[in-house]
């Protein structure tokens, strides 16, 4: 499964030079965790989270601090490109989702930025991802058949879902119902994939 068909598009995103006070109200109100900060051109030049937010607010706050010598020198900040993330992790919209699940595993970001030709897509989010996870038997099952449709090894196949469990059935032989098997495998949702006895030794 390729990015661009579990991204979410359009994309909400905030300006670099908008207050910390309005990005929290946006990502509030349209019940995000993050969202890309872009400069005037529409580029990508950083993300800020919920946490970032958080922190160039609250963090802000005299009465945050027990000690008076612990108060924040200098200004707090106040725009978003003061508390954002600079170094912005992105994914391609023709990347392939376990690749993007890597990404996420490795660096712990929470949402990734979807790019195509360096223009802004879409987003993927670590609940868009357990979306993909929390889906029925019946949408698994539409997407085990779509994906063995792709592939004329494994076409003839067809497939029955339960509790994220697919098994795999039709005419073939070894050959063709171990390809199927790695196909089916693809599938996210797919816990398992088995085969009506005697068809794969």
């Amino acid at each position: 499964m390729l990015v661009r068909e579990i991204m979410t598009t359009p994309v909400v995103t905030v300006r670099r030079t908008v207050t910390i006070k309005q990005a929290v109200r946006l990502l509030y109100e349209q019940d995000i965790t993050a969202a890309p900060v872009v400069d005037e051109a529409g580029r990508v030049i950083g993300i800020v989270s919920e946490m970032d937010l958080l922190r160039g607010e609250f963090g802000a706050n005299p009465r945050a601090f027990l000690r008076p010598e612990a108060l924040p020198t200098g200004r707090p900040p106040a725009l978003v490109e003061e508390v954002m993330t600079p170094r912005v992790a992105t994914v391609g919209d023709g990347a392939d989702t376990m690749d993007l699940v890597e990404l996420m595993i490795t660096t712990g970001v929470k949402s990734v930025p979807v790019l195509c030709d360096d223009e802004l897509v879409g987003i993927v989010s670590r609940r868009d991802l357990m979306g993909l996870l929390a889906q029925g038997d019946e949408r698994i099952r539409d997407d085990v058949l779509a994906a063995l449709r792709d592939c004329a090894d494994t076409s003839s196949f067809g497939a029955a879902v339960r509790d994220g469990v697919v098994e795999l059935y039709g005419p073939g032989d070894e050959r063709s119902a171990r390809i199927a098997g790695l196909v089916a495998r693809t599938v996210p949702g797919v816990a398992d994939v088995v085969f009506p006895e005697g068809l794969v030794s």
